[in-house]
């Protein structure tokens, strides 16, 4: 799982972290599979790009990409993070790896044309690429006071489960599909 403070779990107990999560349902579903979380707090998508290929050293089957928050809270081009994105992707497939792209909205401040470019950025990729995209990491969490640590940033240990469901909704159908990873098989 390559992405920023939220993936690091920034605040909360390292089992409480949503890529632990995902490993729990993981082993629960009879899944082969261990979660590598790769998340750095303050990583830009530039950050992950810099880093990938350690990120892919190993057995990696499957990639989840989870930047951008740390583009948007900076203001940075959102056809930066397009190309930034973009060529993480196209690392990733080369390897044969299968990709899922998490999505990531900007915050208000930045403006309406900011917010919409930035926002097309993820759907566009994962429809150029076939990647599966889970629309939005935070749905269900940002703007939450009960579910966010007190930057507002940041989810709680329950804020944090619902960043795994989101994100389990979409890995489950791609695990599934991959079918060599489960155990026995």
């Amino acid at each position: 799982m390559l992405g920023d403070s939220l993936t690091a779990g920034l605040g909360l107990a390292v089992d409480a972290a949503y890529p632990a999560l995902l490993q729990q349902r993981i082993d629960a579903g009879g899944f082969d599979y261990d979660v590598v979380n790769a998340g750095v707090s303050g990583d830009t998508s530039a950050g992950g790009l810099s880093r990938l290929d350690w990120a892919l050293e190993g057995d990696v089957r499957v990639l989840i990409i989870a930047l951008g928050g740390n583009d948007a809270l900076r203001g940075l081009p959102p056809d930066q993070l397009q190309r930034n994105l973009a060529q993480i992707i196209e690392r990733a497939q080369a390897r044969g790896v299968t990709v899922i792209l998490a999505g990531m909205e900007s915050p208000p401040n930045w403006g309406r044309d900011y917010n919409v470019s930035f926002h097309k950025v993820y759907p566009a990729l994962a429809g150029k690429y076939h990647v599966a995209l889970v629309p939005f990491l935070l749905q269900g969490v940002a703007g939450s006071d009960t579910l966010n640590q007190a930057d507002g940033i940041h989810p709680t240990a329950q804020g944090a489960r619902i960043l795994a469901d989101n994100v389990w909704t979409v890995l489950e159908p791609v695990l599934d599909e991959r079918g060599r990873g489960r155990s026995g098989s």
